[in-house]
């Protein structure tokens, strides 16, 4: 299951991405290569454990 949301006709400059990203720190932003904006849920329950899991190895 997908539960990003790709905003495919915003076109965004890496300027415009980064002042949006900076405005909103409450929200995960991606964006494409062709410049689309993708909203991303931040991860939780299991998923945020392994995450959280996987760094803990790294950094060790």
């Amino acid at each position: 299951m997908n539960s990003s949301l790709t905003i495919n006709s915003l076109k965004l400059s890496d300027a415009d991405f980064e002042r949006i990203v900076r405005a909103n720190p409450e929200w995960n932003f991606e964006q494409t290569a062709a410049g689309d904006l993708v909203v991303v849920p931040p991860t939780g329950g299991t998923s945020g454990n392994k995450n959280s899991n996987l760094s803990y190895q790294l950094e060790a």
